[in-house]
C-alpha cells in the first residue's frame, strides 16, 4: 500500500526551508496540488514561483499560519474548508529547538516549541484524518529527529516534543491498520540546513563528522521512499541508519553514560554559561528539526 501523493493533495507544514522546502520540490513533480505552510509568507512565494516554472500544470496553495497559535491553525484548516480543498496526505515537517539549560530557558520559549511540535501535528491531523479514514486512502508523513530515541542535554524539551512524536505516530499506525492510510515517522540525524549555519549549533553542541551529515535533499528523497514503501520508520543516511540501529541494543544506563560529558560541558564550561542576550535569550535551530513556523 502506497500513500496517494501521485495526482493527489499534499499538506506541507515548515515549507519555507530545510527538508520541508525539499520534500515540497520533490513532491512538486508528483502531487496534483501542494499546499504550503509557514509562518515566512515571502519565502513560501518564492518557492511557489519556482514550483510553478518546473511544474507549470500544478496547484499551489500558499498559507501563511503561525503553528505556535493554535487559532491559527484552525484559521488555515477553515481556509481549506471553504476552498473544497480535500487532504490527501499530511507532511508534519516544522519544528522548533533551542539548545539551553532548561532552567535557562524561558517559558513562553518552551510553549511555543510544544505548540508547534506537539499541538499543531496533532491538531492537524484530528482534523484531517477522519476523512481519509472514511475515503479508505490517505498519509501521513511526520518529520520527527533522531532525539526522539535517545536522551539529549540541552535539548531537554525539544528531545521530549520527539519522543512525544514518536509514541503518537507508532501508536497511530497501529490504530490505521487496514484502514488505507499509511503512516510513516523520519527521524533525521544530522542535516545540513541554513539554520545550523546561522544559529551555530556546530560550535555549541559539537560539529558532526562529515561522513554522517546529510543535505536537506537527500533527506527528503529517502523520507519519500520510505513513505512509499509504508515504512514505519525512516533514518535518512547509512551512516546514521546503522548508529540507530546499533543504539536500540543499547542498555538505558549506556545512553545516559554517552550524554554525560554533554551535560557536563554545558553546564560547567564557561564558554557555555556566559549570560543569554536580555532580549532574545540562547536561540537555535535545529537542523535536524526544520523550523518553518
Amino acid at each position: 500500500m502506497r500513500p496517494p501523493i501521485d495526482s493527489g493533495t499534499v499538506l506541507i507544514t515548515g515549507a519555507s526551508s530545510g527538508i520541508g522546502r525539499e520534500l515540497a520540490r520533490q513532491l512538486a513533480r508528483r502531487a496534483r496540488t501542494l499546499v504550503l505552510v509557514a509562518r515566512r509568507e515571502e519565502r513560501l512565494e518564492v518557492l511557489r514561483d519556482e514550483l510553478l516554472e518546473h511544474n507549470p500544470t500544478l496547484g499551489v496553495m500558499v498559507e501563511r499560519c503561525d503553528l505556535s497559535h493554535p487559532d491559527e491553525v484552525d484559521s488555515l484548516l477553515d481556509s481549506l474548508h471553504r476552498h473544497l480543498v480535500r487532504v490527501d496526505v499530511l507532511v508534519n515537517s516544522a519544528g522548533l529547538g533551542d539548545y539551553s539549560l532548561y532552567e535557562q530557558e524561558s517559558w513562553a520559549r518552551i510553549h511555543q516549541m510544544v505548540q508547534v511540535n506537539v499541538t499543531a501535528p496533532l491538531l492537524l491531523t484530528h482534523r484531517l484524518l477522519r476523512r481519509m479514514v472514511e475515503r479508505k486512502r490517505g498519509g501521513i508523513l511526520n518529520i520527527s529527529s533522531g532525539g526522539a530515541r535517545t536522551f539529549v542535554p540541552g535539548l531537554a524539551v525539544y528531545a521530549a516534543t520527539k519522543h512525544f512524536l514518536d509514541g503518537f505516530t507508532e501508536s497511530l499506525r497501529l490504530e490505521l491498520m487496514g484502514t488505507g492510510v499509511v503512516v510513516t515517522q523520519v527521524a533525521p540525524g544530522p542535516v545540513d540546513t541554513e539554520f545550523s549555519e546561522v544559529a551555530g549549533t556546530q560550535e555549541r553542541v559539537g560539529k558532526a563528522p562529515a561522513w554522517m551529515r546529510i543535505s536537506a535533499a537527500q533527506c527528503a528523497r529517502e523520507a519519500l521512499e520510505g513513505f512509499d514503501r509504508a515504512q514505519p520508520l525512516v533514518h535518512p543516511g547509512m551512516a546514521y541508519r546503522w548508529m540507530m540501529r546499533l543504539s536500540a541494543l543499547m542498555p538505558r544506563g549506556v545512553l545516559r553514560a554517552e550524554g554525560l560529558p554533554a551535560a557536563r560541558q554545558l553546564r560547567y564550561g564557561t564558554s557555555l554559561l556566559e549570560p543569554a542576550h536580555p532580549d532574545t535569550g540562547q536561540r537555535v535551530l535545529l537542523a535536524g528539526g526544520p523550523e518553518g513556523a
